[in-house]
């Protein structure tokens, strides 16, 4: 089984979306607005600084997707990359999806003297997920996460 990696376009938006809806409710127990959810979307696909969707392809079919967001290290004068919205569909799980986009990132990053490394956040109680990023050469840092949120934290407790 082929897996393509490509650069999203404004065309796979529909899909994006739909995707990183699936993602929120599987992972967060979350339902996204899908309005708030297409125009974000939509939003990177149509303006670089925000980030970048990459999509792998089976057989011509959208198997997985993560996005990358950008964060600047004042302390080593360079850029993080931020993956983030990983979705892989259930019946391509466990088959290399996210290794294969993984991969690319990864060497997309490196490939750049101005990337200075690759971060993530993941969900407190998601093992399998830690295991796939520690296998892949990802370590856990001391940091935590805090927020305020504007958006996504109306109304939850």
């Amino acid at each position: 089984m082929a897996i393509q990696i490509r650069q999203a376009r404004p065309e796979d938006a529909p899909l994006i979306a739909q995707y990183n809806a699936f993602m929120a409710l599987e992972t967060e127990n979350r339902v996204l607005d899908q309005d708030t959810l297409r125009k974000g979307v939509e939003t990177v696909l149509t303006n670089p600084v925000c980030g970048v969707y990459y999509l792998a392809e089976i057989d011509g079919r959208l198997a997985g997707q993560l996005m990358i967001t950008y964060e600047w290290s004042d302390w080593r004068n360079g850029t993080f990359w931020w993956i983030q919205s990983v979705y892989v569909r259930e019946e391509y799980r466990q088959k290399g999806v996210f290794k294969a986009l993984y991969r690319f990132v990864e060497s997309q990053a490196r490939s750049k003297p101005d990337v200075c490394g690759l971060r993530l956040y993941v969900e407190h109680d998601n093992a399998k997920a830690k295991r796939i990023y520690e296998n892949l050469g990802m370590k856990k840092t001391a940091y935590e996460l805090y927020e305020l949120d504007f958006v996504l934290g109306k109304g939850s407790s």
